[in-house]
């Protein structure tokens, strides 16, 4: 479902946001480490402290609740020229265990060194089987900037 040059994309990202939303519609978005294969894209539940309570974390009983949901990755640079992003939405469930589980915590450890030193054997991971892509801007690799930006940057054109 993805183009190459989308895939690519999100390939070079190191950070997207998932948005869910709570059985009311009550929207939440947060920053997550993400791997994709074969349709799916996996966000893992690591081992750094998110609270001191016990119960689920607001992402996952959102799931739950309400398994349609979004993820976007983009990238912001000072010229407009090289701005992009991919959004992705479907459905999620939650894996708690099994082989594609444990194919999804492979993929984030290949992706993240951070992963490699935690157990996350454990910890759930969400999957979101994409339904549908989106796209904008520029989704080729930096290009050089402009003159035009070089020159505002260092406070205008050279001149007599």
């Amino acid at each position: 479902m993805l183009s190459e040059q989308q895939a690519e994309f999100l390939d070079s990202r190191r950070v997207g946001h998932l948005a869910t939303a709570d059985a009311s519609g009550n929207p939440h978005v947060v920053p997550v480490c993400f791997a994709i294969e074969d349709g799916s894209l996996y966000i893992t539940i690591d081992e750094k402290p998110k609270r001191d309570v016990p119960r689920p974390l607001k992402r996952l009983r959102n799931v739950l609740d309400n398994p349609s949901v979004a993820f976007v990755a983009d990238r912001y640079d000072e010229d407009w020229l090289n701005l992009g992003w991919v959004m992705l939405r479907g459905r999620a469930n939650v894996l708690s265990n099994g082989p594609e589980h444990d194919r999804a915590q492979s993929l984030l450890r290949e992706r993240y060194a951070q992963y490699r030193v935690m157990q996350l054997a454990d910890l759930p991971v969400i999957a979101l089987r994409i339904e549908r892509v989106t796209s904008w801007g520029n989704l080729a690799p930096v290009i050089a900037r402009s003159e035009a930006t070089k020159q505002s940057r260092s406070g205008g054109a050279s001149g007599t």
